[in-house]
């Protein structure tokens, strides 16, 4: 009975033919169409010949079948699958959301260089060719307080280029306890050895002293290598030793030879210690402890796009910018242009501008006023709103103690489990993304924007409207 239902099943040109108006108005192409009705018809063969479900299904009811599945599609078929989403979780530099905002004034730029043609590879002063890096190589040095610095597409690849051009075939001495694995199960010590530099261990897993890493030194050491604790910190009978200190004992030992390199990891602009939100040290900071050279992400606490950054002597930079790996870890157009618009802001005192200084630096009782301003706006029958007190994180690997007092809204409906409300946020027409905190719904106001605020109202009316 199933195989000879197989042969009622429409034809994909009669199914086409019937949606192409609806194609036009909805521009979706063709072929698009074609590939959807292509997958729907191959699992309806396979439900044909599984179950009995549609042992009564003739030609028509089929092809109506089919037409109206289509019909809910369409409005998806054009979407692409990497979208914008809602993040009401609190958590700033969310790794899974995409981690750092642009700011508008970013943004735009990247923009106007992505639509246009450019000078990026062009000196317009001297009418001929110029180097990409030039458009920034003046503010990063101005930011960070570096002699020099350069540019590679993640901070991963900016360990890896260091490690690869200074100490390739040499020894690089590193504290136990910072022998760290990130994201993905990407460990410093695999990096490394990727890098072609050999790994010498000093230390214990909590406390590695000056002496560990002078006492181990051979004719065969290249580095000292600092390595931030991304996502953990290591607290208690602890010791560790700065950069800056381990470089003045070099010198003052007559050792001019052994580099001292620090990744910072996040990287902060921003003076968030001086302000009392973690320990993250400046970059400047670490600069002018004596650090030969220091690397950080650009999408994290600075608040810009995916990149990695070097900086420090210029001696040293030159000779980065002259290695073949430059070229294999550049970075494009559309970076640069983000990059220059995040440091711009950095260096001439409109940090505030930047969405991530911003959503870190938000007071509990802003968003607390703001919350209440919310709530007061809405009449719902139905959904009930709890506004509460609670701890946002910072996030992405960064200031992994550091808790930011924040408020949101617990969302709540007779009808509705948690985990039923998330699924319906997660899939509205702009995914909103909140987080469940004692088996109750919650949405965070500390990185929800003015607009993100607009589309949870629409979401919350709807879902009231629904289930009425």
């Amino acid at each position: 009975m199933a195989k000879e239902q197989l042969r009622l099943l429409p034809p994909i040109h009669e199914l086409l033919d019937r949606v192409s108006d609806m194609l036009r108005e909805e521009h979706v192409s063709e072929l698009r169409a074609k590939e959807w009705f292509t997958e729907e018809l191959a699992q309806l063969r396979e439900d044909l010949l599984q179950t009995t479900t549609y042992h009564t299904y003739d030609r028509k009811k089929f092809t109506d079948l089919l037409l109206a599945r289509f019909n809910e599609q369409i409005g998806k078929l054009n979407a692409y699958n990497l979208q914008s989403v809602i993040n009401a979780t609190g958590t700033v530099l969310h790794t899974n959301l995409g981690r750092a905002r642009l700011s508008k004034k970013a943004a735009d730029h990247v923009y106007e260089i992505a639509t246009s043609y450019s000078n990026l590879e062009y000196d317009l002063e001297a009418g001929k060719r110029g180097s990409r890096l030039a458009v920034i190589e003046e503010l990063l040095a101005k930011a960070s307080g570096a002699e020099a610095a350069i540019v590679v597409n993640n901070n991963a690849a900016a360990v890896y280029f260091v490690l690869s051009a200074f100490a390739k075939n040499q020894e690089v001495l590193v504290s136990r306890g910072e022998l760290v694995e990130i994201g993905g199960s990407f460990r410093v010590s695999s990096i490394m050895e990727e890098s072609g530099a050999q790994l010498k261990e000093v230390g214990t897993t909590n406390k590695t002293h000056l002496h560990d890493y002078l006492d181990n030194r051979s004719d065969q050491t290249a580095m000292i290598m600092k390595v931030h604790t991304s996502n953990f910190a290591v607290v208690g009978f602890t010791k560790s030793v700065s950069s800056g200190e381990i470089k003045t004992a070099l010198l003052d030992e007559g050792d001019t030879d052994t580099l001292v390199f620090d990744d910072l990891g996040s990287g902060s602009l921003h003076p968030f210690i001086h302000e009392g939100i973690g320990d993250e040290p400046l970059i400047s900071t670490a600069l002018k402890s004596g650090c030969d050279l220091v690397s950080f992400s650009g999408d994290k606490l600075l608040g810009g796009p995916q990149a990695g950054i070097i900086a420090g002597r210029a001696d040293l930079i030159q000779k980065l910018k002259k290695h073949q790996l430059a070229r294999v870890l550049r970075v494009d157009k559309m970076t640069l242009a983000a990059l220059e618009a995040t440091l711009t802001d950095y260096v001439y005192g409109n940090s505030e501008a930047i969405p991530t200084v911003s959503d870190i630096r938000r007071d509990k009782d802003d968003i607390m006023s703001e919350c209440s301003t919310f709530v007061s706006s809405l009449s719902l029958s139905s959904v009930q709103l709890e506004q509460v007190e609670d701890l946002s994180k910072v996030g992405g690997g960064t200031m992994p103690l550091v808790e930011l007092p924040t408020a949101g809204l617990v969302v709540k409906h007779p009808l509705l489990s948690a985990s039923r409300l998330e699924t319906y946020f997660r899939s509205f027409e702009t995914p909103i993304i909140g987080r469940i905190r004692s088996d109750m719904y919650f949405l965070d106001f500390r990185t929800l924007t003015a607009d993100d605020q607009k589309v949870v109202k629409r979401a919350l009316t709807a879902l009231d409207n629904e289930f009425l």
